[in-house]
């Protein structure tokens, strides 16, 4: 999908958000390599707001324009794939689609979307937590996840499409609006290549090809270790410490899948496993 997300980018991509919960087009999608194959992993998304800025459109200038301060944060949650926590050999055999994750505008909604502010700007992130198995395991969570992000996922969330340039390829490209196109689908690059996202653990680095020839050298990504992690983001990892239960499965620390406000945390690209050199 990342070809179609640069597409919209360059005209300013918007996600309809409705009381009901929408899914989104593009369709987040990922490939992932370099996980231990028998471990398991927890695979989930949320959103945090690119600026503290609200927008309008300006349909004279076909342009975002600052309308003033953002509203109040809306709740934060993490969206979890639901096939997590599954073994590194599932994640990796085929690109994992986040094709279930819906946006939602109502601050009431239980029924798990993702919340968002209309005429908002938001970008997606991605996160992968290892499922520690040893004791004590929660102590050590914030070594065990990584997280990632890619700019040309932002977006804008809009209760109805702002730029009509938007419409137009939405209609072209997504399958379901096929009954609404009016131009020719060939138009239009099909099976566009998921992102291409994965980092391995330190002392396992790889070096990985893109989609447009280019080599992804992973111990050369720009990345930092929080040192100290913020006690919010600290309360949500332990979240991710399971317990294996009579039948031998495992299950999550508290049913809770909300997060603190979300804010823009330097977090990092890489992790260590509790008790690896």
């Amino acid at each position: 999908m990342q070809a179609l997300w640069q597409q919209f980018d360059q005209l300013g991509t918007e996600m309809i958000v409705t009381k009901a919960g929408r899914r989104m087009f593009p369709t987040f999608q990922v490939r992932i390599s370099g996980m231990d194959p028998s471990a398991e992993y927890v695979l989930l998304m949320d959103f945090i707001p690119v600026d503290s800025k609200r927008y309008r459109y300006a349909f004279h200038s076909s342009s975002w324009l600052v309308a003033g301060r953002a509203d109040v944060a809306a709740p934060s949650r993490m969206h979890f794939h639901p096939d997590s926590p599954a073994r590194g050999a599932q994640w990796m055999k085929q690109t994992v689609s986040f094709d279930s994750l819906k946006l939602t505008n109502n601050l009431l909604d239980d029924n798990g979307h993702m919340i968002l502010n209309s005429m908002h700007c938001y970008l997606p992130r991605f996160h992968v937590v290892y499922v520690d198995p040893t004791p004590n395991s929660h102590l050590n969570a914030y070594k065990n996840f990584c997280s990632f992000s890619f700019p040309e996922t932002r977006f804008m969330a809009v209760t109805a499409y702002q730029n009509h340039r938007i419409t137009q390829l939405k209609i072209a490209s997504n399958p379901f609006a096929k009954g609404f196109r009016t131009t020719d689908p060939q138009a239009w690059p099909g099976n566009p290549s998921p992102l291409a996202v994965w980092c391995p653990p330190e002392g396992r680095a790889e070096s990985q090809i893109d989609k447009s020839g280019e080599q992804i050298n992973c111990e050369s990504k720009t990345s930092t270790r929080q040192e100290g992690l913020d006690p919010l983001m600290m309360e949500q990892c332990e979240l991710f410490h399971h317990s294996k239960d009579s039948m031998g499965g495992t299950e999550r620390k508290g049913g809770s899948s909300f997060l603190a406000p979300a804010s823009c945390l330097h977090l990092p690209s890489f992790w260590d496993r509790a008790g690896s050199s």
